[in-house]
């Protein structure tokens, strides 16, 4: 008998909700059959990307008043991410557009004054005891959210710029900005009572997380052939292990993310290789990028289906820089990663392609800027010259993306020790990868980010 029925809207990531819950031994079934929702004994509503899109992919298959009529029954109804903003009256997203009116209210844009999209960690502070939702920390990727909790709701609440609902729940409806399949355990423990109805544990007054998105530390997974590998300046590559072994291991220590890169893709015009990424979402229950080979809208959807949050694209990008239009209208800013490989060349730093092979643009700088504006939604920032050399993050080209884009940047090239982590994170990086300091055992993600808490830097434990 199935537990669990996930809606097929066309716009979510649906291995990372399966994968979540088959871990926790629910039998899953995913289906766009209306009849097939308004039977099941509990659904899932997922969904990234843009608020019109997801409306118009469910309305077209008659899913819109499955649906709403799930919820009007009282069935155990989940929605998630862009699934939940979905359950909204409407967004600022969109407008014009119906949401399904589930739950009254509007979706706004986050604050200007922060980078959005909001991706990455955040407090989840319950406002009640002996609900679902529970105080802890949760993974987000998000631009727009409802600000205020209608009435008769029980919310948990978080801030980026402005406080904003993290979740609500009434009657057998479980909404939830954040993804709790990415969540780690604090994401699998609201799965899990979402199926069971157990009740969350009151929490501790004292020890709830401070509000406020966390810094991240990203080990990266460079990949050829199945295999991760290192060198330096991606060249001289070594053999490093299993990728899915490798992603595991870094979540036990406390991971914040995962990056998968296929170092040949490009230069050998040929995709990621989905098996792979299938496998370490497997692995994983934390945010996955991944990049490589991507060269259309067709190529990140295979990615995304095979498990990856996000997909990251760089020569395809400076090639025809539409490309990054065309993903974030299709699946969202917050999927879109613009990497840049950069080296400096007199007073600039030039973009460069085909894995650090061929100059692609004059100034790197110039480019993330632009390739913000066109949708990316994060910068994958790497110190071509300080890649794999361990020598430290090159600040001075990190400032100056920092400055010249307003959505998140995160630094890659160059570190060495725990010290270099805490130099790009003052330095404007919202999140720090590392490769070769975590394949050669020379030192883990939890004992970076202890050095980091001692620091005065806050950090996800």
């Amino acid at each position: 008998m199935t537990d669990v029925v996930i809606v097929d809207s066309g716009v979510a990531n649906l291995a990372s909700i399966t994968s979540g819950f088959g871990r926790l031994g629910a039998s899953v079934a995913v289906t766009r059959d209306p009849a097939a929702v308004r039977q099941a004994p509990r659904v899932v509503l997922p969904g990234v990307g843009a608020f019109g899109a997801g409306l118009g992919a469910l309305r077209a298959h008659g899913l819109d008043s499955a649906i709403t009529d799930v919820a009007a029954r009282g069935t155990p109804l989940l929605g998630i991410c862009l699934g939940m903003q979905m359950l909204c009256e409407a967004s600022d997203e969109t407008p014009g557009v119906p949401g399904l009116g589930v739950i009254a209210g509007v979706c706004r844009r986050l604050p200007d004054d922060v980078r959005v999209p909001h991706l990455g960690w955040n407090a989840v502070t319950a406002e009640s005891n002996g609900g679902l939702i529970a105080t802890g920390v949760a993974a987000f990727a998000n631009s727009y959210a409802l600000r205020d909790a209608p009435a008769g709701w029980t919310a948990g609440w978080t801030t980026h710029g402005a406080r904003f609902v993290a979740a609500l729940e009434r009657d057998g409806v479980l909404a939830c900005q954040f993804h709790p399949e990415l969540s780690g355990a604090y994401g699998a423990g609201l799965l899990q009572r979402w199926i069971t109805g157990a009740r969350a544990a009151a929490p501790t007054p004292a020890a709830g997380p401070a509000p406020g998105l966390l810094p991240r530390v990203v080990p990266c997974l460079d990949v050829q052939d199945g295999r991760v590998v290192k060198g330096v300046r991606f060249q001289d590559l070594r053999d490093a292990g299993d990728p899915a072994t490798q992603g595991a291991a870094y979540e036990a220590q406390g991971a914040d993310e995962i990056v998968v890169l296929d170092v040949a893709a490009s230069a050998e015009a040929r995709a990621t290789q989905a098996e792979t990424v299938a496998r370490v979402r497997a692995a994983i229950r934390i945010p996955l990028t991944v990049g490589g080979g991507v060269r259309s809208v067709d190529d990140a959807r295979r990615l995304l289906a095979a498990g990856a949050d996000k997909v990251s694209v760089n020569t395809a990008a400076i090639e025809r820089p539409a490309l990054l239009s065309e993903l974030a209208g299709e699946f969202g800013s917050q999927c879109v990663v613009l990497a840049i490989d950069a080296r400096r060349t007199g007073d600039r730093w030039e973009a460069l392609v085909r894995g650090g092979r061929t100059p692609g643009r004059p100034d790197a700088v110039a480019w993330a800027a632009e390739g913000a504006g066109l949708g990316a939604g994060e910068i994958l920032l790497t110190s071509w010259d300080r890649d794999g050399t361990r020598a430290g993050p090159d600040l001075e080209l990190l400032r100056a993306v920092v400055g010249a884009v307003h959505v998140p940047v995160i630094a890659s090239g160059g570190i060495g020790d725990r010290a270099h982590v805490a130099q790009a994170l003052r330095a404007g990086a919202d999140a720090v990868l590392a490769a070769s300091v975590f394949h050669d055992g020379d030192d883990t993600v939890g004992g970076i980010k202890d050095e980091l808490s001692l620091r005065g830097i806050r950090v996800r434990r």
